[in-house]
């Protein structure tokens, strides 16, 4: 008798997996198949559609991890026949520039890069620019500012007159040098400006490879002047004037991508923010991608993105009186 009970437990508590396990997976495929129909342009596993795939480059430049990611994926996404990269940046870190560029390049080994300017496209905005093969800029977009800046603060003056003094030990006389707190010297300013030139070396080769043309042949371009878009394209700096219209007939016309293809938005995950909706959806996208791996993989997943400007910075701004 006890064999039979122990038998029939075994059963009930068997029975009550399998159902569980049973709903779970209705539930996953519902989410998934209402992922595709709702959102599912972007989405790069089965019943993708063909696309054209967007991505913002906006604001100030940074490296951005789940944005380098994003731009992997879009690399990988058979179902995206071209990219289009639209830009409105002043800059900003070089490295952030950097890893854009190398990123951009990787996507255009396998499949037509565009670029769009808008309102502003320099420095390290301008970077990502040339990673394209071919760029659309507005008459009046602001671009150029080719160059590398290191600033930082000096308040000695200001400590000295409210009587502070800052006092260091360091391991060599170039240690955190230069710094707010004392005046440069020589040898600091000195290695400084070389790394300065070296970040110059680095973009400008980018500029005359990218673009066919000499730096020195464009007037005010390595003393880092900026110029409109219509300067800009007379000095091949960019190719064409004009907006997405331009930026489609190009990709047929030069690249055989077909103009009616839908043109989708694509962004970087943001680690942090999981409401419902924005939860269900990043699981739907997981198990449509990655099957279980993928929706370990999201369910696990945090960050936390920090916002800070430093080191050798390619960034335009106004000087103000």
């Amino acid at each position: 008798m006890t064999l039979d009970v122990d038998t029939l437990l075994d059963r009930r508590r068997l029975r009550r997996k399998v159902t569980t396990w049973r709903v779970l997976a209705v539930v996953a495929a519902l989410l998934a198949v209402g992922f595709l129909i709702s959102t599912g342009d972007e989405v790069t596993g089965f019943l993708a559609p063909k696309q054209i795939a967007r991505v913002s480059i906006t604001g100030t430049i940074l490296e951005d991890r789940a944005q380098l990611k994003m731009l992997d994926e879009i690399a990988k996404a058979d179902n995206v026949e071209a990219l289009i990269v639209y830009v409105n940046s002043p800059g900003g870190t070089t490295t952030g520039g950097e890893a854009l560029y190398d990123g951009l390049r990787r996507i255009a080994e396998k499949k037509p890069v565009v670029a769009q300017f808008g309102t502003v496209a320099a420095s390290a905005g301008y970077i990502v620019g040339l990673a394209s093969d071919h760029i659309v800029s507005r008459g009046n977009t602001i671009t150029g500012s080719v160059g590398v800046i290191f600033q930082w603060p000096q308040v000695t003056d200001l400590l000295e007159k409210v009587g502070v003094q800052m006092k260091t030990v360091k391991s060599g006389a170039l240690k955190a040098e230069p710094n707010p707190f004392t005046i440069p010297s020589p040898e600091a300013l000195e290695v400084t400006g070389e790394m300065v030139a070296d970040g110059f070396a680095w973009f400008h080769s980018l500029v005359e490879s990218r673009r066919g043309i000499k730096i020195t042949d464009v007037p005010g371009l390595k003393e880092g002047r900026i110029f409109s878009g219509r300067q800009a394209k007379d000095y091949r700096l960019v190719d064409e004037i004009g907006g997405e219209p331009e930026v489609l007939a190009w990709l047929e016309k030069e690249r055989g991508v077909t103009a009616d293809l839908k043109v989708i938005d694509w962004k970087p995950s943001e680690p942090g923010q999981w409401g419902l909706s924005a939860m269900s959806s990043e699981i739907a996208r997981s198990i449509a991608v990655g099957g279980a791996a993928g929706l370990s993989e999201a369910i696990t997943s945090s960050g936390i993105s920090l916002l800070s400007l430093d080191g050798l910075v390619s960034v335009w701004h106004p000087r103000e009186n």
